[in-house]
């Protein structure tokens, strides 16, 4: 048995991870042009419209508002979808704080329900069981590009009459059963950062898929302070609150060039993990992530959990080990479920206050949603980069391998 690189032993990987640029004269092309507007306001130039035109083209979506962030995306559809005081909207503890701080801006409480061992995103059973008067909204994470299981999800979300929002920050170009994440539910929420497949440095978008067109204007105001800004005329006739997320002509100008590229990006992601996949899923101990039936995955990252009991070192042994061996990785997604953060354990969402957790009996334990707390104890994160080559990836796989063989009970 080969000795690990840890322990002295040849290293696995020496040569650098293929590496490329993301931004080229594409990018600076269109930001050019956008300045040459003479303006950088979304309602006034092209860059937006153009931008939000061409992701709708590629997705088949006719309904879209810019936004300032993943996070703002998100909290556009629960204010389109009328989320309010004390509402409930049940959602997954294994994600970013991004996809929780609308529902709290809402003065909505955020409630967890457990997830699949062998996906990581939300189990259909534990979100039907967490469901009560109070319940309004299910917020599906499709985590790291996996899609969820959404025909069971939308099946407890008709029998309850719940609306069904998609965040999608993770999950580009990623199918279900045919269909692409973010246009099965009311309401699809994508991130544009820079730690997103494709970047504006930060930006989001929200595809309103509900047929009506009501619900898009809605959509678009709450991103605009409430105005009505469609067409010609602007309307400021304003009922309730709502914040200021617009996207600005630079953003949507990078944004143009940006999804020229995503079917590519995704393309390569998604070959790199199933190859990953492929290349450990006879190993004994190891639990490749499942991509759901008859799905694809655009891999935003890649993790695989370990059985702990197979193997003679812990977690982050492993992860030392294999890091050792020349392949970049973490000890899980996030350190905790995100129910363990002070924010909810403490219920202050705001400071010297307990609202609006105090307008529920919703409690924030550890246990609260055991087998998320067991797929970030278990894990190991890698980084996908659509810039890799074959052999980075084979490369890869062999250090697991090593790793796993060498930690092995015999």
């Amino acid at each position: 048995m080969n000795r690990l690189a840890i322990d002295g032993g040849p290293q696995t990987k020496t040569t650098p991870f293929g590496t490329g640029r993301r931004f080229g004269l594409e990018e600076a092309q269109e930001l050019l042009s956008a300045l040459e507007q003479n303006t950088l306001f979304y309602h006034h130039g092209k860059k937006v419209k153009q931008f939000l035109s061409d992701f709708g083209r590629l997705y088949g979506v006719e309904h879209l508002v810019a936004t300032s962030s993943g996070t703002a995306a998100i909290h556009v559809a629960l204010g389109a979808a009328g989320i309010s005081v004390g509402d409930e909207v049940i959602t997954s503890p294994i994600t970013d704080q991004g996809t929780l701080i609308g529902i709290l801006y809402q003065n909505a409480i955020p409630v967890f329900a457990d997830v699949d061992l062998r996906t990581y995103n939300l189990d259909p059973t534990s979100v039907e069981a967490m469901i009560t008067p109070r319940t309004k909204a299910i917020l599906a994470v499709h985590l790291a590009g996996n899609p969820c299981d959404m025909t069971a999800l939308l099946k407890v979300a008709k029998r309850h009459n719940l609306v069904v929002i998609e965040d999608c920050a993770q999950s580009y170009l990623s199918h279900y059963k045919g269909q692409l994440t973010g246009t099965m539910g009311a309401y699809g929420c994508f991130s544009t950062n820079d730690y997103k497949h494709i970047s504006t440095g930060d930006g989001g978008m929200v595809a309103v898929n509900t047929g009506d067109e009501n619900d898009y204007f809605r959509a678009h105001a709450f991103a605009d302070k409430n105005y009505q800004r469609l067409g010609n005329n602007v309307t400021r006739d304003l009922q309730y609150l709502a914040p200021n997320y617009r996207m600005t002509e630079l953003q949507g100008a990078v944004g143009i060039a940006q999804v020229k590229k995503l079917p590519w990006i995704c393309e390569r992601r998604t070959m790199y993990g199933d190859r990953i996949t492929a290349g450990i899923n006879d190993v004994q101990g190891l639990y490749p992530p499942m991509i759901t039936e008859e799905s694809v995955s655009s891999y935003w990252f890649y993790m695989f959990r370990l059985d702990l009991e197979a193997f003679t070192c812990t977690r982050d042994e492993f992860s030392t080990a294999l890091q050792a061996e020349g392949i970049p990785n973490s000890a899980g997604y996030i350190p905790d479920v995100v129910y363990m953060q002070p924010l909810f354990t403490a219920k202050q969402a705001y400071v010297r206050s307990s609202f609006p957790f105090d307008l529920t009996q919703r409690e924030y334990h550890r246990g609260l949603c055991p087998r998320a707390e067991t797929v970030l104890q278990t894990a190991i994160r890698l980084s996908i980069s659509e810039f890799y080559t074959p052999e980075d990836i084979e490369e890869m796989i062999r250090a697991i391998r090593k790793v796993a063989a060498f930690y092995l009970r015999k």
